[in-house]
């Protein structure tokens, strides 16, 4: 089952709309959506490691602009639709630490979290329920979520063939490995912070 899956993940990755599709699935993980694009970056320039910078480009620019509509959602919308997001989430005590955590470390924890498996959308939630400064919000979003893709699809266009044959030897235990990072994102986030 797992085989078809990746089979199919490969297939949709070379498909036309595939770009516009990651594209949203960017900008919903920036606000609302559990699932980060890297499941569709990573096959994607595997399947066509000549647009690899360009679909790192479409990530970053989608991921920043959906982080917008969670700093709004954070800023006027936070008692209904935040509070729903992070209730989702079983975060709500991690979120009254890090909203805490921007009077005095903000763009820090813009730029580190941005980069790791903690939802970002917690991020971009946090930010605008913090009444961060919005200039500096979008200008730290761009580079952490600007580095996070572009790296992983420079990588991927450097040394793609023997990442993907890994991959596809190792594909159960990559798979545990990215729901392990992507579920401890989530814990680190609750008991942490």
């Amino acid at each position: 089952m797992l085989r078809s899956l990746y089979d199919w993940v490969i297939r949709l990755a070379g498909h036309p709309r595939a770009i516009p599709i990651l594209g949203a699935i960017s900008f919903l993980e920036s606000s609302i959506f559990p699932i980060p694009p890297d499941v569709m970056l990573i096959p994607m320039v595997l399947a066509n490691r000549d647009k690899a910078f360009r679909i790192a480009l479409v990530c970053t620019v989608c991921s920043v602009v959906g982080g917008l509509l969670g700093y709004a959602i954070g800023y006027y919308f936070f008692e209904t639709i935040g509070e729903w997001v992070v209730k989702t989430y079983g975060l709500q005590s991690g979120l009254a630490a890090f909203r805490a955590g921007f009077a005095e470390y903000g763009i820090w924890i813009i730029l580190i979290k941005g980069l790791t498996p903690i939802p970002y959308k917690l991020v971009t939630i946090a930010s605008g329920a913090a009444h961060f400064d919005l200039f500096t919000f979008v200008w730290a979003s761009i580079v952490t979520r600007g580095v996070r893709f572009f790296v992983v699809a420079a990588l991927l266009w450097k040394f793609g063939e023997p990442i993907r044959a890994f991959i596809e030897k190792r594909l159960t235990l990559v798979t545990w490995l990215f729901l392990i990072a992507l579920v401890g994102g989530f814990v680190v986030f609750r008991y942490l912070f």
